[in-house]
C-alpha cells in the first residue's frame, strides 16, 4: 500500500528509500505498479516499471552509495515523474555502445520511452528523473 502525500501544489507522489544493490529494482517496480494503479494510469505501469529498474540499476552501478530514493510524483499538465535519488555527485553519461556490448543502453532506453528526463543536482547527490505523459502521444 502507498501512502499519499501532497505538496505545495497539491500534487499526489509517493516514495521510498531502498537498499543500493540490484535487488531493489523489483520493488521500485512495485511502488510504480502501485501508484500508477492508484491515479488509475495503469497504461504507463509497463514504461514506468522499465524506467525506473533503468534508473536504479545505474544508481547501483555508478554511485556507490548505502541508499537510494524512488519516487513518483503526479505533476501539473498530464504527466507523472518517476526519480532515483543518491548521495554521488557524478554525472550521468548517455553513451552508445558498440552493437556486441551488453551494457550502456540505460539512459538511451530511458530517454527513448520518457517525454522527458534530466538531472537534479543537489548540495548531498543528484535526482535523476523521466517524465511520462498521462494522456496523448509523447
Amino acid at each position: 500500500m502507498i501512502a499519499k502525500r501532497h505538496d505545495a501544489i497539491g500534487s499526489p507522489g509517493c516514495s521510498e528509500t531502498l537498499p543500493c544493490e540490484a535487488e531493489s529494482a523489483s520493488q521500485a517496480r512495485l511502488l510504480v505498479s502501485a501508484a500508477l494503479n492508484t491515479w488509475q494510469l495503469s497504461h504507463l505501469i509497463d514504461d514506468g516499471q522499465l524506467i525506473v529498474s533503468e534508473l536504479v540499476a545505474n544508481a547501483v552501478q555508478h554511485s556507490r552509495c548505502h541508499r537510494v530514493r524512488v519516487s513518483l510524483e503526479r505533476l501539473t499538465g498530464g504527466r507523472v515523474r518517476v526519480a532515483v535519488s543518491d548521495k554521488s555527485p557524478s554525472r550521468p553519461a548517455v553513451v552508445t555502445p558498440s552493437v556486441d556490448e551488453e551494457a550502456g543502453r540505460g539512459l538511451l532506453l530511458v530517454g527513448s520511452l520518457a517525454d522527458d528526463w534530466g538531472v537534479d543536482y543537489r548540495g548531498w547527490g543528484k535526482v535523476v528523473w523521466a517524465e511520462l505523459r498521462t494522456e496523448g502521444s509523447a
